[in-house]
């Protein structure tokens, strides 16, 4: 079986359960070959994500970020830096965050803290951990973020949340920029909706799903493991000539006008 990421090594922030799309796409990274560290939010989600990586190896490392710490994401760095012998070739980036109260209602009621908390969470923390991740790259590397259609169009009940992925997508593009000569390349996946523990607290998306399924031009939801392979061929030589791009797999959602 190819391994088109044999010895490459991973970091992947934003694991909370066995349904999130950073649990496919490390699941797809660790079978193509990857040796990769863990993040977890905090103590709630501790078990679960150690428990989803025992079959990495006993070596794998697990390790605590809130990524609105700057010395948080440093010690994380520090201790990928130990695991790795200071080499890193992948960073995924699945993190974000708004106060429930802010993604209902109108999105001119969005209050100032909860703003800044979307943009810190869910867009300034891929600017910080890249920051980190850089110097380790010496030989290139693959960093990947997750967005949403509603970072392109008004969504119902995306509100803050639309804006904060909006400004996710444009610093893909200046991070893309920024370390393209390191041979760094920088793009985010826009996925279709997948019933994960983040997605569930969106109000309707029970029914956001049932309309992927019936426009799509696929008539029908995009899986985790879809996701898994684009985070493997993105990380690959395969994306090799590919950065500061939005990835959209959604079975073509995206490309539908009026319905």
């Amino acid at each position: 079986m190819s391994k088109p990421l044999e010895g490459k090594t991973g970091v992947v922030f934003g694991v909370a359960n066995k349904n999130s799309i950073a649990w496919g796409i490390a699941q797809a990274w660790h079978e193509a070959g990857a040796r990769l560290a863990f993040t977890y939010q905090d103590e709630r989600v501790k078990g679960k994500v150690e428990a989803l990586v025992a079959d990495f190896g006993m070596d794998t490392l697990v390790t605590e970020c809130d990524v609105s710490r700057d010395d948080d994401i440093d010690r994380v760095f520090g201790e990928v830096g130990g695991r790795f012998d200071g080499k890193l070739d992948l960073l995924l980036h699945s993190v974000a965050f708004a106060p429930r109260e802010a993604l209902e209602g109108r999105f001119v009621d969005t209050t100032r803290e909860a703003f800044a908390t979307a943009h810190d969470i869910s867009a300034y923390s891929l600017v910080a951990v890249t920051k980190r991740a850089a110097p380790m790259m010496t030989e290139g590397g693959s960093i990947i973020g997750m967005s949403y259609y509603g970072a392109e169009k008004v969504v119902k009940h995306y509100n803050v949340m639309g804006v904060a992925k909006a400004a996710l997508e444009a610093s893909t593009r200046y991070l893309a920029a920024d370390l393209g000569e390191q041979k760094i390349r920088v793009n985010c996946i826009s996925a279709g909706p997948v019933n994960t523990l983040a997605a569930r607290g969106i109000a309707g998306f029970s029914t956001m799903l049932k309309h992927y399924d019936e426009h799509a031009p696929l008539r029908r939801n995009v899986t985790h493991e879809e996701l898994g392979q684009t985070g493997v061929f993105l990380a690959s030589d395969g994306g090799a000539a590919i950065t500061g791009q939005v990835i959209y797999v959604d079975c073509g959602y995206q490309i539908m006008g009026g319905l």
